[in-house]
């Protein structure tokens, strides 16, 4: 029997090279057929008899886990965030997830980048003005001699440190993994946590989201920041209470921040919206060419793997 996969990702986070992987293989796909993420209901009626998922942004409940069994046995993520799949679910129905760690990491180091590089200089700020017709020039800070502190220097967090060396600033980092290559060929000083954000002037996030990580951004943590200081975000939204931020942004603790995930998205009526000392993204960070490619690439192989019979490369559930 041909072996379906369902591709919940919409049509422009799909890449051609690899929808060719899986046809090449004979299966059938099961498209997205809409510009969003699948609901749980659409999940659950498309999933029924599929072998694969291949996943975007869509939350992948036990319900539709369940919808799926038997017949699927891989969730492959396009990505690192694994938190929108319940992994319970996943191992008690024998399901193995896969993510595709460092396929994005330079997309969302850029983008990073680009973010600070926006709150420093108040780039958009000034766009906004000269399209109502002013002509108003925001006094901006230099990044060179300026302390960027990075929590969690994995693959996405690594790339940053590159950039913002270059850019002659001062990197420390928190991590439980401190890598010698980054303090030898970037000056990257690894601090406990406390040390960082007390010394930073721009902090960036890119840990992942679980029940340790979860609201680690509170008016308490916001506070040992410097009033100067800066926060970017475009790791996952749950790792800030966006009401403490809120509070933070408008009384003075800290500067301003800039933010490519949140914890509803789309973002919606959130009061941050009303804020001018903030700069948003709509969770783009893997939004390049370059990045659905390969992120799309390497799901497509996990479940070609999977599928022969083969263990996958990048698990999340280990056997």
């Amino acid at each position: 029997m041909t072996k379906k996969i369902l591709i919940g990702s919409r049509a422009r986070s799909r890449a051609p090279e690899a929808m060719g992987i899986l046809t090449a293989q004979g299966y059938d796909l099961v498209l997205n057929p809409h510009d969003r993420s699948l609901t749980e209901a659409e999940l659950i009626e498309m999933v029924r008899g599929t072998d694969g998922i291949i996943a975007g942004n869509e939350t992948i409940t036990a319900a539709v886990i369940a919808a799926g069994a038997p017949a699927l046995k891989v969730i492959a993520k396009q990505g690192v965030g694994y938190n929108t799949i319940d992994l319970a679910a996943a191992k008690q129905h024998g399901v193995a997830v896969t993510i595709t760690p460092g396929a994005n990491s330079k997309s969302v180091a850029d983008l990073t980048m680009g973010l600070i590089l926006n709150i420093a200089r108040q780039i958009p700020q000034m766009d906004a003005s000269i399209r109502t017709g002013g002509w108003y020039r925001h006094t901006g800070v230099e990044l060179a001699g300026k302390v960027l502190g990075i929590i969690g220097m994995g693959h996405i967090g690594g790339e940053v440190a590159k950039r913002a060396y270059s850019f002659g600033m001062k990197v420390m980092a928190c991590d439980v993994c401190p890598r010698q290559d980054f303090i030898d060929h970037y000056g990257v000083a690894y601090l406990p946590l406390e040390e960082v954000f007390a010394q930073a002037d721009f902090i960036s996030l890119h840990v992942p989201a679980m029940p340790e990580t979860a609201g680690m951004i509170n008016m308490d943590r916001l506070r040992t920041m410097k009033r100067t200081a800066y926060l970017i975000n475009t790791a996952r939204g749950a790792l800030i209470v966006e009401d403490d931020l809120y509070d933070a942004l408008t009384q003075g603790v800290i500067a301003g921040a800039a933010l490519d995930v949140f914890n509803r998205e789309p973002l919606g009526d959130s009061r941050l919206a009303d804020l001018e000392n903030v700069v948003f993204t709509p969770h783009a960070g893997a939004y390049t060419k370059e990045a659905i490619i390969g992120a799309g690439v390497m799901a497509a192989e996990e479940v070609v793997r999977v599928l022969s019979g083969m263990e996958p490369k990048y698990p999340v559930i280990k056997s």
